[in-house]
């Protein structure tokens, strides 16, 4: 059996699991080791507050995103699994799918107009559809990616929570 992802983690940061208890304890939620070994071993299902608690202590603000769409029974419907990819990929990706809705933005008001999707206009609005979820993959995926700088020390958190608030 492979290693879960939560004990990949901790041991890419040559952690120990004393290591990331002691730190749950700092931030103020407690997990004790026998349990952190049984969620990293598959033998108990890990709790949402937990997986936050982790992402937190590895810097790792994908493994959220990771535990909603291939654990979690709702999200596994839900929620699609995001690559944090490089800034350069992400924007370009982005750009390239608003490119492809203004390219079809007159068709989509079209089929928007009277409130309903005809049959003969579903494989249009279908394909819109996939670029909307492309642009929220995203959109997604710049989150994480802002997220994982800041926890690297490689964006000023306070500055950039100071221009996010001011809006």
């Amino acid at each position: 059996m492979a290693d879960s992802i939560y004990k990949q983690l901790r041991k890419s940061l040559k952690l120990s699991r004393d290591d990331v208890c002691n730190k749950a304890t700092d931030i103020g939620m407690p997990i004790q080791p026998e349990r952190l070994e049984r969620i990293e071993n598959g033998k108990f299902e890990i709790h949402p507050e937990e997986v936050m608690l982790l992402a937190t202590i590895y810097g790792e603000p994908s493994l959220c995103n990771a535990y909603c769409s291939r654990e979690c029974p709702i999200g596994q419907k839900y929620v699609p699994p995001i690559e944090v990819k490089e800034l350069p990929q992400t924007v370009l990706e982005t750009l390239a799918s608003l490119n492809a809705l203004k390219d079809n933005q007159e068709l989509f008001i079209k089929i928007a107009a009277d409130g309903k999707i005809d049959d003969n206009e579903i494989k249009d609005f279908v394909a819109i559809q996939r670029e909307l979820e492309k642009i929220s993959l995203s959109v997604e995926a710049l989150q994480f990616w802002v997220e994982e700088m800041i926890s690297q020390g490689k964006i000023n958190k306070s500055l950039y929570e100071k221009h996010l608030n001011q809006q």
